[in-house]
């Protein structure tokens, strides 16, 4: 699990090992879930406004005439997962492929 506060100075993201592991009984209608507990990790973020870098890396791109990591088919493929994540919560978790 990993959360992000922009607010806090010292630890912006801080990542959690946990997890949780289902399992279904054959012939039964109850799901057996198992939750796992780890360690927290906070790891060091540089203090820089993130629209003042990504305008950075464009100017960059731009300038050694790179394709950016971030383009507008990587934003089309989020855009399709979204989609599918959306689809399959209404369908009840059904898996759905973009």
């Amino acid at each position: 699990m990993l959360v992000w506060n922009d607010l806090e100075v010292d630890e912006k993201i801080k990542i959690y090992d946990k997890g949780v592991q289902m399992a279904s009984r054959e012939g039964l209608y109850e799901m057996l879930v198992s939750y796992r507990t780890g360690d927290m990790w906070a790891p060091k973020i540089e203090a820089t406004e993130a629209l003042k870098a990504e305008l950075a890396y464009f100017v960059d791109c731009i300038q050694n005439s790179e394709t950016p990591f971030n383009d507008g088919i990587a934003g089309l493929r989020v855009v399709r997962m979204l989609e599918a994540a959306e689809e399959s919560f209404s369908r009840k978790g059904e898996a759905v492929y973009a």
